[in-house]
């Protein structure tokens, strides 16, 4: 059961970086969007882009702490 959940949480962790800098890089293409184009009123495509991959990055963040909590009570 240990294995698998280290497993499990091996893959919360790749899936936190992975979300984490599809988030960065859809903040730097929106920075760059907005500095030639000027200001915006909306949210543009690469805005949403980057708050869909940090609420996935938090998602990803709370299944890999409730992993570990479940490791913590297997341990004891």
């Amino acid at each position: 059961m240990t294995t698998f959940l280290t497993i499990l949480l091996v893959i919360m962790m790749v899936l936190v970086v992975a979300s984490l800098i599809r988030g960065i890089v859809a903040f730097l293409k929106s920075t760059k969007i907005d500095l030639e184009s000027g200001e915006q009123v909306d949210a543009t495509e690469m805005q949403l882009a980057q708050n869909k991959a940090m609420f996935a990055r938090i998602k990803y963040q709370a299944l890999a702490i409730v992993v570990v909590a479940v490791m913590l009570a297997i341990a004891n």
